[in-house]
């Protein structure tokens, strides 16, 4: 089972702090092994009023299209040390975003899954604006001293890449996630 779950957690304020979570779109979620029926089972389970999520029969695009936006947002705004607003707010960081989103797509395609490169930037763009403000939180674990996911992330594509024999097709993936190790470890 796998789910792509959209919240917005709101901004701090001067007076307080509140921590509100709401739905930024309704969340696909599918099966990798199992039925269609216990698909939707699972998804008339988890759903509620307030957190909705539908039933996706090919779910391997919503996947790889999670993890590229991921590998993006996970590896930018850390070593810009800047809000996830970035991408929406300036044009020379998003066409950095395009390019690695490009390298990732073609490795989706190679492997079998579609993705359009215009609807994963779309994807990033809507995300960045939406959590404007707020970092990334591998950001967050590097100033906490903490080991980053990016191993799950930039590395697992130029893992997938080199099964393919593609790996000289993600260049820049593999050296923006090789400075976010090498910053996490110098963090800490």
């Amino acid at each position: 089972l796998f789910s792509e779950i959209f919240w917005l957690v709101a901004k701090r304020t001067q007076r307080n702090t509140s921590v509100k979570l709401s739905l930024l779109k309704t969340s696909s979620t599918g099966i990798i092994k199992g039925t269609n029926a216990t698909l939707n089972k699972v998804v008339e389970l988890i759903s509620s009023s307030n957190f909705q999520f539908k039933a996706e029969s090919d779910i391997q695009p919503v996947i790889w299209k999670k993890a590229i936006v991921n590998s993006v947002f996970n590896s930018i705004c850390p070593l810009l040390e800047i809000d996830n607003g970035i991408f929406y707010r300036d044009e020379g960081v998003l066409e950095i975003a395009k390019r690695i989103i490009r390298e990732c797509v073609l490795i989706s395609t190679a492997n079998g899954v579609s993705l359009s490169v215009d609807q994963v930037i779309e994807s990033l763009v809507l995300i960045s604006k939406a959590s404007d403000g707020q970092f990334i939180s591998t950001l967050q674990d590097i100033r906490k001293k903490r080991k980053t996911e990016i191993e799950t992330l930039n590395f697992e594509i130029v893992r997938i890449a080199a099964t393919l024999g593609k790996e000289n097709l993600v260049t820049e993936t593999k050296l923006l996630g090789e400075l976010i190790k090498i910053k996490s470890e110098l963090a800490r």
